[in-house]
């Protein structure tokens, strides 16, 4: 029977974790995305709302399967012990979880903060355009003399 009570106390913990920390993810990393998205605001709301869903989903899952290993606790000592192992491990899931979304999302702002900020070019025929545009061009300038 103490394991009924460990596997209920581990579910309601781990579930109230993974709620608070996508709740607490989604909140202040809107401003993130925002940025990220260089203030596309619809955007950058949906695209928190798909990770928020995803780390339910990942989280949950990862919580659900966990719940089967280890082995049963046979006294109080063995229950807090099984419990703090597994719940160690569902903090761990959500710490690699949460880096891993700041490395993508920070790769992902750099390389739209770098894009916006290519410096317009007038051209001799007086029309504006990027260096990007630019780069492009020599690029298939080079290409096409290479072939």
């Amino acid at each position: 029977m103490i394991m009924v009570w460990t596997y209920l106390a581990y579910l309601a913990i781990s579930i109230a974790l993974t709620v608070w920390v996508a709740h607490t993810l989604h909140k202040n990393g809107r401003i993130f995305l925002v940025d990220s998205f260089l203030g596309n605001e619809k955007l950058a709301d949906s695209v928190n709302h798909l990770l928020v869903v995803g780390f339910y989903l990942i989280n949950i899952g990862a919580v659900a399967v966990a719940l089967k290993y280890g082995a049963a606790a046979a006294n109080v000592k063995e229950a807090i012990e099984y419990l703090s192992f597994k719940l160690g491990l569902v903090l761990l899931v959500l710490g690699v979880m949460h880096f891993g979304n700041l490395v993508v999302f920070t790769k992902m702002r750099k390389r739209a903060l770098n894009k916006a900020e290519a410096p317009v070019v007038t051209l001799a025929n007086g029309a504006e355009s990027t260096s990007r545009f630019l780069d492009r061009l020599d690029k298939a300038k080079r290409h096409a003399y290479e072939s």
